[in-house]
């Protein structure tokens, strides 16, 4: 009898993926985890997704929005840059090496990165691919912590959570981190990438996304902090300077103005919308 009552509870009140599952849990006497794994049986996680550029989105459990499993790749950006006169070439020029199709693009801005989802929105609006009330963006903050596996955080901007989560990283607990955890800089020797290296060369997580940790930073939707126009950056980088403890725990948050570049910068989207 009980079993039953909760899943008329269940079914009563999940009216939509977002407010439902929240007021499931809310009321779920039985805890968080429980209420979780009874949500996603009753309401199984979206099947993946595959756009026209060939990038693979997986839902992710506690968002309303499915993530890119990999990076924005290089032969995405240039599918963008040429269906679009005037983007910044600086992604065809990294310093000092040279990257493959499927490698993360790096030198990409974050007001760049805005530019190439606004693109990829319309285009497959027109096409048909996407629905009336879908888009892509970029994560948000609080939807990358969820995606990269971090618990309840406190503080109320990005700033005041970052490296609020101590000795957590996207590979678990373990320090140093074990060989193949993904790719960081060349002094922790835990990879054989000097730079960038070809998204989903690594062990994905449990949500099946690859490179949460390592490769390049990723851009966010956030500001940094309420006095600022910086924007947050997650997931550190393979740059030979990131090699130390804070750098690569998962609650570690980078920031750069919109317009900056770098080489070890770099972004993946999310698709939102029912």
């Amino acid at each position: 009898m009980r079993n039953l009552l909760l899943l008329v509870m269940a079914v009563v009140l999940v009216g939509c993926a977002t407010s439902g599952r929240k007021l499931f849990i809310k009321n779920f006497p039985a805890g968080l985890d429980r209420a979780n794994e009874l949500y996603e049986l009753l309401y199984p996680p979206a099947k993946p997704f595959v756009n026209t550029l060939g990038m693979k989105f997986v839902s992710v459990p506690g968002t309303d929005v499915q993530f890119s499993i990999w990076e924005t790749r290089v032969k995405d950006y240039a599918a963008y840059a040429a269906a679009n006169e005037g983007v910044d070439e600086g992604w065809k020029k990294p310093g000092g090496f040279k990257q493959e199709d499927t490698h993360p693009v790096v030198r990409v801005s974050w007001n760049n990165a805005q530019a190439f989802c606004a693109w990829l929105t319309k285009k497959e609006l027109a096409s048909g691919k996407l629905k009336a009330e879908q888009r892509y963006r970029l994560p948000t903050d609080a939807e990358w912590s969820v995606a990269v596996g971090l618990g309840k955080e406190t503080g109320n901007t990005p700033e005041e959570k970052s490296q609020g989560i101590v000795d957590v990283y996207p590979w678990g607990k373990e320090w140093p981190p074990p060989k193949g955890a993904g790719n960081y800089s060349s002094r922790m020797k835990v990879e054989k990438f000097e730079f960038t290296s070809p998204v989903g060369s690594f062990t994905p997580n449990r949500h099946s996304i690859y490179d949460l940790g390592g490769n390049v930073w990723e851009w966010c939707e956030d500001e940094y902090n309420s006095a600022s126009n910086v924007r947050v950056l997650r997931g550190t980088s393979w740059w030979k300077s990131y090699f130390t403890r804070g750098y690569l725990w998962s609650s570690f948050r980078n920031h750069s103005t919109g317009s900056f570049e770098a080489d070890d910068r770099g972004f993946r989207c999310v698709l939102a919308g029912e």
